[in-house]
């Protein structure tokens, strides 16, 4: 009753005002200690306030944390009456204090909250009643707290002679609530808690809640532990198992692990491939099937299993046979086709032929890829089809050691695996577009691939040993060969394979795109029919290209828009005219322009190489008032622009021969300017245009509306022969030029064309630049 009377007088002496702090997320009780960091401007005042005097302030939690400045309705109404024992000051606005518990208190009243929250407070000081329930529960508390201790791996055993000292249960109460890891909810729940008996009956139950927790969590840690060491008996034993079976004679292992060799046997690999897989056979035996490596080393062997070391299809050696195929897939292509089969010539006579690294260059569409398809079936070996375009990692192609996780073969040997054999016909699509990071360099992997002299021995890295790809069969397409590495390049055979003519793209759309499309839209030939004038009209009109792609889309779209009245109910057959072409595809897309464009003097016709084809380039010169300037715009690269200075040089040189007056060149700017402005443009190929232009439009004589030209030329008026010489006549084709100027150093490459394709067109050989002139003017 003394101790009571004390506390009694202690509250009477304590403020019945007293200024809030709240703190986020935390609760503080009586005679607790709490650290607590300051920062808000009015917690900073009331500290400037109270430090001088009592240090007494009410310490109350927030409803929501998250509130930077909390009014009263933010703020709970029962709180802890704490006095600050320690402070310091950190960086400027801050600062730190530890607080110790006093007495509960419940806020009466709000009074104020500038310059800080002020309450009017009760206190409600503990009051233990002498009740035998009190001490049992006291007691019980104590025994739960105990096993929690012991249970709980990260209290110490010191901390239960702690609370066996504890004397009050409503200090040990709030004693636990101030040391568990509780919601902040439950936290205020049991300071809001002010009978004893309530608050001891809430702890016991917090407490019961953690222990079976803790014991759950025990039981759950004994049976891993226990399977743990039913895993090392099981493993144990089986060591002793393999040694009774070796002392037995009989350690070849279990059923499985002997079905594995029985395999390996069978597969008749190359002996340092063999031994290699034997070595890992033995290692699989040693482990447990549980062991990580186990899977490790068994994906390894399945690996070896399955890539086919001496499996392989027989090539079709009939010639005339295979001949037919390639003939009957492709129309013309005559290149392809006459490398094929010497090549099953060869292979005819000569049993160990190794097989060639082809490389298709070309534009789009002009069916390199379905061209492999149609060697394959020809050769009757299985086809794969591999894509370059984008990959940038070296172990796409030489696969992954397997030091690392989740490695495998590179795509090379997963595409022998697929096709179960070791000599298909391998298509690497795209060569030109690999890519190169700080992964590695794919075209370098490949130099050892693509080398006859060295594929017989190549060595995957996960496979770790070497597989002779010598009978396997490379094809590699490309749009251009500029952008594949000069190593690389050197090891590929090129066969360059141009646009297609008007009659070839005819014949190619008779033979194959039109019954294809037919077929695809769910037609048939008593339903619709393309004329030749039909045909020929989408091929110059809807189309210009070096391939058949757009012209496959277009007829596709003529056999949707027939695929549409066949399924409104038109039974009749239909045949496709050059007006019905126009109603379906709209207006003409392209139409010759050349006789326009070159009306007047000054403008010039010439003949690019581009990587989708060969098209025709218009050069335009024109001259006004100045100080004898050249101005050249059209995005051109250096060596066009050069090119026109050297155009210009020449000029100037024959201005006499060409009846030019010097004076010009001073008091005059000549501005030569190629449309397409948004399109990069380069090369030497252009200079003869270029000076043709310029002379033109300097002597105010117009060039002839029917001709191209190409060429190089220099400084003394030589015109030198240029590349892509198939390429320009068809574009020249399409454009419906009759009359070509090309060096006569070029005039062995029309051999590569087609009669078809020249017929109608007058070709001019020139050795000089006067040649050119000779020729290129209106008569």
């Amino acid at each position: 009753m003394k101790a009571k009377a004390m506390e009694e007088t202690q509250i009477a002496n304590l403020p019945s005002i007293v200024p809030v702090l709240p703190v986020r997320n935390t609760v503080l009780y009586p005679y607790m200690t709490l650290p607590l960091s300051i920062g808000r401007d009015k917690s900073l005042r009331i500290l400037q306030d109270v430090l001088p005097g009592d240090r007494l302030i009410g310490v109350v939690a927030q409803v929501d944390g998250n509130v930077d400045l909390p009014g009263e309705q933010d703020l709970h109404y029962y709180g802890t009456l704490g006095k600050i024992i320690k402070s310091s000051d950190h960086t400027e606005g801050t600062a730190s204090i530890l607080v110790q518990g006093v007495v509960r208190f419940r806020v009466v009243e709000y009074l104020s909250d500038e310059p800080y929250h002020r309450v009017k407070v009760e206190y409600l000081p503990d009051e233990v009643p002498d009740d035998i329930e009190i001490s049992a529960m006291h007691r019980n508390l104590k025994q739960i707290v105990n096993k929690v201790i012991r249970l709980s791996p990260n209290i110490p055993d010191e901390a239960a002679y702690l609370v066996d000292k504890v004397p009050s249960p409503s200090y040990l109460a709030d004693m636990i609530g101030h040391y568990l890891d509780l919601d902040i909810s439950e936290k205020q729940k049991i300071l809001e808690t002010t009978e004893v008996k309530e608050r001891l009956e809430l702890i016991t139950g917090i407490l019961t809640r953690e222990l079976d927790v803790l014991e759950l969590g025990n039981k759950i840690q004994h049976e891993v532990k226990e399977k743990l060491d039913s895993h090392q008996r099981e493993v144990y034993l089986r060591e002793q198992l393999k040694a009774i079976q070796k002392e037995l004679g009989d350690s070849d292992g279990n059923e499985e692990l002997e079905k594995l060799r029985e395999k390996v046997e069978a597969k008749k690999m190359p002996e340092e491939a063999n031994n290699a897989a034997m070595k890992e056979l033995k290692r699989l035996l040693r482990m447990h099937s549980s062991s990580p490596e186990y899977q490790v080393a068994r994906t390894y062997l399945d690996w070896m299993i399955d890539v086919p070391w001496s499996e392989s299809t027989e090539d079709n050696l009939d010639i005339a046979e295979a001949e037919e195929i390639l003939n009957e897939d492709h129309y013309d292509l005559e290149k392809v086709k006459k490398r094929i089969i010497e090549f099953l010539a060869v292979r005819k006579l000569k049993n160990d032929l190794r097989g060639p690294i082809l490389c298709l260059s070309g534009p789009p569409g002009v069916g390199k890829t379905s061209l492999g398809k149609s060697v394959a079936r020809a050769l009757g070996r299985k086809f794969y089809r591999m894509s370059l375009g984008g990959v940038h990692d070296e172990a796409e192609i030489r696969g992954h050691r397997r030091t690392y996780i989740g490695s495998m073969p590179g795509r090379i040997i997963a595409g022998l695996k697929k096709c179960g054999t070791n000599n298909p016909v391998f298509m690497l699509d795209e060569i030109e577009k690999l890519g190169k990071d700080f992964r590695g360099d794919p075209a370098s992997a490949l130099l050892e691939v693509l080398d006859p002299e060295q594929n017989f021995s190549f060595q995957d890295h996960y496979l770790d040993v070497p597989f002779d790809l010598s009978k396997v069969l490379f094809i590699c397409t490309a749009n251009m060969l500029d952008t594949i590495p000069p190593a690389l390049r050197d090891r590929l055979e090129v066969i360059q394979i141009p646009g297609y003519s008007e009659e070839e793209k005819y014949h190619i759309a008779k033979r194959y795109l039109i019954p294809e499309n037919i077929e695809d839209h769910g037609l048939s030939d008593e339903l619709i029919e393309f004329s030749d004038d039909a045909l020929f009209t989408i091929i110059n009109d809807y189309t210009r290209e070096s391939g058949v792609r757009n012209l496959k889309r277009e007829i596709a779209s003529v056999c949707r828009s027939i695929a549409k009245e066949v399924a409104y109910g038109k039974e009749e057959k239909t045949l496709i005219e050059p007006k019905t072409v126009a109603d379906i595809l709209g207006p003409q897309k392209y139409w010759n322009d050349v006789a326009i464009r070159t009306a007047k003097p000054g403008v010039a016709t010439g003949l690019a190489w581009t990587p989708t084809g060969g098209d025709i380039l218009f050069i335009e010169a024109t001259m006004m008032k100045g100080k004898g300037g050249l101005l050249i715009t059209g995005q051109l690269g250096d060596v066009m622009k050069e090119s026109a200075q050297a155009a210009l040089s020449y000029v100037r040189t024959k201005a006499q021969e060409l009846n030019i007056d010097e004076d010009i060149f001073a008091k005059k700017d000549l501005h030569v300017h190629v449309p397409a402005g948004a399109i990069p443009k380069d090369g030497p190929s252009a200079g003869v245009t270029l000076m043709t232009a310029l002379t033109s439009i300097l002597t105010k004589k117009p060039i002839q509306n029917n001709m191209a030209m190409t060429g190089e030329i220099t400084l003394r008026g030589a015109v030198l022969p240029v590349g892509g010489i198939k390429e320009k006549v068809l574009a020249a084709k399409r454009a419906g030029i009759t009359k070509i100027v090309m060096p006569a150093k070029n005039e062995k490459d029309l051999i590569d064309i087609t009669p078809s394709s020249k017929e109608g067109m007058e070709f001019v050989f020139v050795n000089d630049m006067s040649e050119v002139l000779e020729n290129a003017f209106m008569p």
